[in-house]
């Protein structure tokens, strides 16, 4: 299920026509790493721009969501239509100790046609997250 959704992402940000950077984070990437975990949904970093690009394009349902104590994005929406939910963050910022920070990664690697932060900086970004899940 991840790889066919991992498919339809890349297929959809081809699609919208994708100028920036984008990332595949949370779970999903580790396990792209080669760390056997469970993925429930795949989380999409992108910019704000290409997250509109990507909304006009998907072919599912789309919910958008607010942001919560903790995380917020500009837009957050869950996508419906692939075999895994994608949740898509865009200009995803991250409360840590009171103050937003946000996730911005710099180092992108390719696996297949979607992309991961590097392992380092992927383990950075968990444990900003700070949540249980995360630090597993």
């Amino acid at each position: 299920m991840l790889d066919a959704t991992l498919a339809r992402v890349a297929a959809a940000m081809a699609q919208a026509g994708a100028r920036d950077h984008w990332w595949i984070i949370g779970s999903a990437a580790v396990v792209l790493h080669g760390v056997d975990t469970s993925v429930a949904d795949v989380d999409l970093l992108l910019s704000p721009a290409d997250a509109e690009r990507l909304l006009a394009v998907w072919p599912g349902a789309v919910a958008t969501g607010t942001a919560s104590e903790r995380f917020r994005s500009h837009p957050y929406a869950r996508l419906d239509g692939a075999p895994l939910p994608v949740e898509i963050m865009a200009g995803l910022e991250v409360c840590v100790d009171g103050m937003w920070q946000a996730v911005r990664p710099v180092t992108r690697a390719a696996r297949g046609e979607v992309f991961v932060p590097g392992r380092a900086e992927m383990v950075d970004i968990l444990q900003m997250f700070g949540r249980e899940k995360d630090l597993r």
